[in-house]
């Protein structure tokens, strides 16, 4: 039963052929090994493209940002027809009654006139003190951080898929033991019930293997069924949830390899990178609101042009006066604006903003000690698993020993069936324990590599790091 190839290369770069699916369009289950699993998955799990999509909506935002640094320009046209009543006096700022202009003429609210109006102002803000600087790193620095982003989903995904592909090897490895236990027990129960006819042994001991042989079925029928349960987790992963999976796990039933996976900085591994990179956009935010209280200076530059149905005698000219343009006007000039009291909002958004910062700073020395705590466990979980390969064979052979003495004991009436049982069942925890073991280191180094944040040197272990 062989499951593990060559492994998780698709982390690195994104490969150009994806595992062929046998079958294609009918029933056939989909073969994979360990790389083809996180191939297809860095392929086709949604959670990649998600991760792509906020990369390039924070593309986007550095490119918004750098807009602040262009010209505005405004035009306006607009033609109305409407009574020119005018009266003198100061009218507030407001946007309910429409301004007119003109000198006050005899009240008539029966005559109306055209009345037309067009220009453009372009405006420009030749210096900010730094604030749009500001504004476009605080942008950058978001970019930064979606692109660690991709990297720590790939890593997320990649382990995963690997992950769920030995959970699958592993679940039909014991599978493949409780098959082997049930075959073992019913010749057993077979020859227990002859003995029991011809009267040379109770009909207890009948009983008795029924029941192991019955318990030994359901363990099998649990097997299976975690079995069918792992494939389905991996096919989701492979972005194929309706299609039965198959996994080649060939070369991890071997020998575990020897070597070792070099140490690696913490502060190297994707996820301290994305957070480092948030600490230092929170940081940008704090910079551009340190910025915002100064003066706003900008030029502008504009030309209009308005015209009027009516005269300043008060004479309605009538047809189309007034629908075009008829006098015209250009401006140029400065205009310096600085909002006073903004010093009591800025001040306190300020405080708001340097308090998130220093969260995120604590939140990346946390992640620098959680990293370092994974690397720790993982080395002593990969340790273990080693003496415990190592250990294995031993106690398969041992187990193996009793439980052929304790049959031929049986066979000789010097053994009761409680005591070919219990040998069963100590065989069957051998045979699962060495069934797994391999697997289990191949497991802890992909978690060693997980950790550090760098597949490569798994990779190296199967000779395909570039």
């Amino acid at each position: 039963m062989a499951r593990l190839s060559c492994v998780l290369l698709a982390y690195l770069a994104y490969p150009t052929n994806a595992p062929a699916q046998t079958g294609a369009g009918t029933n056939a289950p989909l073969t994979v090994t360990l790389s083809g699993a996180v191939t297809m998955a860095l392929t086709h799990y949604p959670q990649i493209r998600a991760a792509l999509a906020q990369q390039a909506a924070a593309q986007a935002s550095v490119g918004l940002a750098r807009t602040a640094y262009l010209p505005r320009a405004d035009v306006l046209w607009q033609t109305n027809r409407a009574t020119a009543n005018n009266v003198y006096g100061l009218l507030l700022p407001q946007a309910i009654i429409p301004s007119i202009s003109g000198p006050v003429l005899a009240p008539d609210n029966a005559r109306s006139a055209w009345a037309s109006g067009g220009g453009a102002l372009l405006s420009w803000e030749p210096f900010d003190f730094g604030l749009r600087r500001a504004q476009v790193d605080v942008a950058r620095q978001g970019l930064a951080a979606a692109a660690v982003g991709v990297r720590v989903t790939r890593l997320d995904v990649a382990a995963a898929a690997a992950s769920a592909f030995l959970d699958l090897a592993a679940g039909e490895e014991l599978a493949a033991v409780a098959v082997a236990n049930v075959a073992r027990l019913r010749v057993f129960a077979d020859a227990v019930h002859a003995l029991v006819t011809n009267q040379l042994r109770p009909g207890s001991d009948a009983a008795q293997a029924d029941a192991t042989l019955a318990a030994a079925r359901t363990q099998l029928f649990r097997a299976r069924a975690t079995v069918e349960v792992r494939r389905v987790a991996l096919a989701n992963l492979l972005g194929t949830p309706t299609t039965a999976v198959e996994v080649d796990a060939s070369r991890l039933l071997g020998p575990p390899p020897v070597d070792t996976l070099p140490g690696t900085l913490v502060v190297a591994h994707p996820v301290a990178q994305q957070e480092a990179a948030l600490v230092a956009q929170q940081q940008a935010r704090v910079s551009a609101l340190d910025r915002s209280y100064v003066p706003r200076l900008s030029t502008e530059a504009a030309v209009s042009g308005r015209g009027t149905g009516t005269a300043l005698t008060g004479v309605f000219p009538g047809g189309t006066a007034g629908l075009g343009p008829t006098t015209f006007n250009w401006a140029a000039g400065i205009q310096v604006t600085f909002p006073v009291f903004d010093v009591f909002s800025l001040g306190a958004e300020r405080r708001v903003e340097t308090a998130t910062a220093r969260a995120e700073q604590a939140r990346y020395a946390q992640t620098l000690d959680d990293l370092s705590a994974q690397v720790l466990e993982a080395r002593a979980q990969l340790q273990g698993a080693r003496l415990t390969a190592d250990n294995t064979p031993a106690e398969l052979a041992a187990a193996r020993l009793a439980e052929g003495e304790v049959r031929a004991r049986f066979q000789a009436g010097l053994a009761t069936v409680v005591d070919v049982s219990a040998a069963e069942s100590a065989l069957v925890q051998a045979e699962s324990d060495d069934a797994v073991a391999r697997l289990d280191v191949w497991r802890a180094l992909a978690s060693l590599s997980t950790a550090q944040g760098d597949l490569t040197p798994f990779l190296g272990l199967f000779g395909t790091a570039p």
